[in-house]
């Protein structure tokens, strides 16, 4: 009998989107987002919103508890990470944040944009509280048994069935979405002058507004201010990002990238970037399918935030932005 290779296509797009989920909704994020909270307050939210009983049972299995609870500290430092303590929760994200009597919906754009608005900021504290009694129920069901490797684990759980919706229906959209939110990232929260689900506009070093917008046909476009009259904005980059990882599909991707960048050609825009699977994928006939593409960048590092291609595409986009 002869047998055929199955493809790993699809687990390929899946840890596509896993190395994008462990910066935004995984340990990894939350450990990094630590760095940056001064602990003795952490304490302090943590006596809180975190019940003293389950509070000694992760003592017990040596389970930090920022781990399992959410304290507003935390989510102001880092919003996305209402996305780690719903997984850990074991909640999809349309029921989580679509059903009205439990009211999450309003913080859903913590997880998906990074944005804390300050009507969201002086509900964090509900927010924290109802979380906490959930995560404390879990913890007393859970024990004596809980794990570091539960807390760790119990999230893939979730978000793999998240990842099997992306990889059925939307995955493209997705990626968009998910490189976006690297691109915001970038940017210095002190040079946010307005931010919304789909547009953030900044004022650079050299005091003039930038306006970065996910639209489609290209998929992120970058506008400045003009520095001399008429009073408009000038188009300096257009992002195109092409989802999926199949390599034998690759240079068609670019060729409708190279559909989208001649399009924004046409209404003046110099710069031309494209964020796709590069793996294992032959560059010069890449570059063939998408003449106008300037730089191409692999989507696996910029989803991941972490690599050369994603130092490179930080170091152009901070030039382009004048940040």
């Amino acid at each position: 009998m002869v047998f055929t290779p199955p493809p790993a296509s699809r687990q390929l797009g899946f840890h596509e989107r896993l190395v994008a989920a462990r910066s935004r909704w995984l340990a990894p994020a939350l450990q990094e987002a630590l760095k940056s909270v001064d602990p003795n307050t952490l304490s302090a939210q943590l006596a809180t919103y975190a019940p003293a009983a389950a509070r000694q049972l992760l003592a017990a299995a040596k389970i930090r508890d920022e781990y399992v609870f959410p304290t507003p500290l935390v989510l102001e430092a880092q919003p996305m990470l209402l996305g780690y303590y719903r997984l850990l929760l074991g909640r999809p994200q349309k029921s989580f944040y679509s059903a009205a009597k439990d009211g999450f919906g309003v913080f859903k754009s913590m997880e998906e944009r990074g944005v804390l608005s300050p009507s969201q900021k002086a509900k964090l504290a509900d927010l924290c509280m109802a979380i906490g009694q959930s995560m404390a129920d879990l913890v007393s069901q859970i024990s004596p048994t809980i794990t570091r490797e539960d807390v760790e684990q119990l999230p893939l759980l979730t978000i793999g069935s998240q990842l099997q919706g992306g990889n059925n229906n939307v995955i493209g959209k997705q990626a968009t979405e998910d490189v976006f939110t690297s691109i915001l990232s970038i940017i210095p929260r002190g040079m946010v002058v307005h931010q919304k689900a789909t547009e953030v506009q900044l004022r650079n070093q050299a005091g003039r507004l930038v306006w970065v917008t996910l639209a489609s046909d290209p998929d992120v476009q970058v506008r400045e201010e003009n520095a001399n009259p008429p009073p408009e904005s000038l188009y300096k980059l257009a992002i195109e990002i092409k989802g999926g990882t199949d390599n034998s599909n690759a240079h068609n991707r670019a060729g409708e990238a190279e559909k989208s960048h001649q399009k924004a050609r046409q209404q003046g825009c110099p710069e031309f970037w494209t964020i796709i699977a590069t793996k294992g994928v032959d560059m010069a006939k890449l570059k063939t399918e998408s003449p106008t593409t300037n730089h191409f960048f692999n989507a696996a590092e910029i989803l991941a935030q972490a690599g050369p291609d994603w130092e490179n595409f930080v170091g152009r986009l901070r030039s382009t932005f004048g940040i």
